[in-house]
């Protein structure tokens, strides 16, 4: 269920870029309606900003490809505990995880 926390952060990202009384783009809207994390992150206009933070931080985008593995289905596999810890940590340590480098953007 981490995984999701990432997805609405990153939802909460593209929100942000609609100002109060706007009417969203149609394409915009459609596109945000998807679980897929990269390309949400393209929507949220951050992927610039993230490979900015590969290259200061290489942990981080191994961080970035662990939180990658997650779908909405991975919820209902059979993980190791060592996995599913290893999701939440790149997901929220607060020195290096995704959820934190993401909230500092809305």
């Amino acid at each position: 269920m981490a995984g999701y926390a990432v997805e609405c952060a990153l939802k909460a990202c593209i929100a942000k870029r609609t100002q109060q009384h706007d009417f969203p783009a149609k394409k915009l809207a459609n596109d945000s309606h998807t679980h897929d994390l990269a390309k949400l992150l393209d929507l949220a206009k951050l992927k610039g900003e993230l490979d900015a933070e590969f290259l200061s931080n290489p942990q981080f985008e191994a961080q970035w490809e662990i939180i990658l593995r997650w779908s909405e289905e991975s919820r209902y596999e059979r993980r190791m505990a060592y996995q599913a810890q290893d999701l939440l940590n790149a997901i929220e340590n607060e020195t290096g995880g995704l959820l934190p480098w993401i909230r500092a953007r809305w």
